[in-house]
């Protein structure tokens, strides 16, 4: 990063946020006005001398085809694209040019949705998007296309066509032509697939890029860089802003801290209670965690304001898949996709609940739907990488859990599941990295241990096994599983017998004791113990007798074997090479 973004000029900002609300408007790019809106907000303490800004917006009032922008921005407002297409369609002005073009993406696409089926249409038959296409690239080809908003629309359209690398370059240079256009910067966002790649773009060195760098942090799972930098523009004067609280929560969330993240939501619906923006993440914070009441009241609160939003279906979806109501939860999220097919969290979502539903077609079918909008969606690639397990499919599986396991790669349970995986194959030292990884990066389901020691009592390891189950039963009460607990004492007490070590074995089957699974086992060991212990205390004994006969008769006396004097505390257990 160049420069820090705390330098920045406030007034500055605001003067651009000012300019920058009203040309949005102007063209109907109401999500970015709307956040441009927020971020002006935030900025409501900074004063700037608004009458130079002003003449500045109102500089075109006297344009001839003032009139026909009117008529046609009116008919856009109103959801009529084609004719807002018709009506400015003659017009040089670029304002006009873009709303002409623009009408005419949205009435394609919006024909599309009204006409979609399952699966949905192939993108590359869409005519009208080609025939958009190709007026757009002879422009550019002639030099014609200089403005950053046309730019955008051209870059839209090669994506929405799958030309990635020509929608980078266009939408790049959208972003040097006019920076403050936040939806410019989110088109550009899911075509970059790594921190390389980020690092080779030419962005323009614009207080705007650093919300797309923060922003891409989150993306690519550079959890530290991305919060360090939503801090910077929290200081720099945008701490109360909902976009940034919003965004600090969902990287906060990712590093698994739930009831942090909670908080941030709550603070933000309660600064902003009518807010629905990003509440579907907060909805799933409240899932994983079963608040149920919570969750209750945050559906009931949604449907309230607004019933037919995105964020709304998907909190509702939420709700019923926590009650167990998974029909009606696939028919919300459903609801969302009808408003939204490229909506990301329904098509995951709607995956979990065709899982719950045994339903495995309608799991990978709504999987892929979740990868094709966004390939960096990892839990998608998870859940594929499950229903294929499901489906006795290993190599499919072992496949999507490794794309799950990149994209989170301090994840432990992508870790695992890729072990799993592994060990299913017979990929036996692989699957001992993966479980050792687990186990290093911070085992959040406590199973990497178990897993681990299993493995290794299977290929005959005792002193590898016996630290890891060590480890394992060091905190019993974490380690819910009590077969799996009651089996780790049972070997930790045999394997301390056959070593001599009877205190150590004694200790562990006392615990065995405490399990309906080894009850009986525990008793006959500890009867064998106690033997053992007897046999020891006469061979003392002996030994005595020994130290008091003469010394030419010490020679005969019998050693008592010491046994393994290993401490269990002290094991540690590597990966075998």
């Amino acid at each position: 990063m160049e420069d820090s973004v705390i330098k920045f000029d406030m007034k500055e900002v605001k003067s651009d946020l000012i300019r920058a609300i009203s040309e949005c408007s102007q063209r109907g790019l109401l999500r970015t006005a709307k956040w441009l809106a927020e971020l002006n907000y935030s900025l409501k303490n900074v004063k700037i001398n608004l009458n130079d800004i002003t003449q500045e917006i109102n500089i075109n009032e006297s344009n001839p085809e003032n009139d026909m922008y009117l008529l046609a921005k009116n008919y856009f407002d109103s959801k009529e694209y084609d004719r807002a297409a018709y009506f400015v369609k003659d017009c040089k002005d670029k304002k006009c040019k873009f709303l002409h073009l623009y009408s005419r993406y949205l009435s394609g696409e919006k024909k599309k949705l009204d006409n979609m089926i399952d699966p949905p249409s192939d993108p590359l038959k869409n005519d009208e998007l080609k025939l958009l296409c190709s007026d757009l690239r002879k422009e550019h080809l002639n030099g014609e296309l200089n403005d950053g908003f046309l730019l955008y629309l051209f870059g839209v359209t090669l994506k929405k066509l799958l030309l990635t690398r020509e929608a980078i370059d266009v939408l790049v240079e959208a972003t040097h032509k006019y920076p403050m256009h936040w939806g410019t910067w989110l088109e550009l966002a899911p075509l970059i697939d790594d921190r390389e790649k980020l690092e080779s773009l030419t962005l323009p060195n614009h207080w705007m890029k650093q919300f797309f760098l923060a922003h891409m942090y989150l993306e690519l799972q550079l959890l530290d860089e991305g919060l360090s930098l939503y801090h910077d523009l929290q200081a720099m004067g945008f701490e109360k802003n909902g976009y940034l609280l919003a965004q600090t929560a969902i990287a906060v969330h990712y590093r698994r801290d739930a009831e942090n993240a909670i908080e941030i939501f709550e603070k933000i619906r309660k600064d902003d209670p009518y807010c629905l923006d990003n509440m579907d993440t907060y909805s799933n914070l409240l899932y994983v965690k079963e608040m149920r009441i919570e969750l209750a009241n945050l559906a009931h609160r949604a449907t309230i304001i607004d019933q037919y939003r995105l964020e709304t279906c998907c909190i509702v979806g939420n709700y019923y898949s926590l009650r167990g109501d998974h029909h009606k939860a696939v028919m919300y999220f459903h609801r969302a996709l009808k408003l939204n097919p490229q909506y990301l969290s329904a098509w995951t979502l709607l995956g979990h609940e065709f899982m719950e539903l045994k339903n495995t077609n309608g799991a990978i079918h709504s999987y892929r739907q979740a990868v094709e909008v966004n390939r960096r969606d990892y839990r998608a690639w998870y859940g594929l990488g499950q229903t294929y397990e499901i489906l006795k499919m290993p190599f499919y599986a072992l496949y999507y859990y490794k794309q799950a396991q990149k994209l989170r790669p301090h994840d432990s349970r992508m870790i695992l599941a890729l072990g799993e995986a592994y060990e299913k194959q017979g990929r036996i030292q692989d699957a001992l990295k993966c479980y050792y990884k687990a186990c290093n990066v911070g085992d959040i389901e406590g199973m990497a241990l178990i897993k681990l020691a299993g493995l290794y009592e299977n290929l005959n390891e005792e002193e590898q096994a016996a630290a890891a189950y060590t480890d394992f039963v060091i905190d019993e009460f974490r380690n819910a599983d009590r077969t799996e607990l009651s089996h780790a004492y049972k070997f930790l007490t045999q394997y301390y017998l056959k070593r001599e070590q009877l205190d150590q074995a004694n200790h562990f089957a006392q615990k065995c004791l405490q399990f309906d699974e080894t009850k009986e086992e525990a008793k006959a060991l500890l009867r064998t113990i106690a033997q053992k212990r007897v046999k020891v205390e006469e061979m003392v004994v002996m030994e005595d007798m020994n130290e008091t006969a003469p010394v030419g008769d010490r020679n005969s006396r019998i050693e008592a074997t010491p046994g393994n004097q290993l401490s269990p505390m002290n094991l540690s257990f590597t990966p075998t090479q």
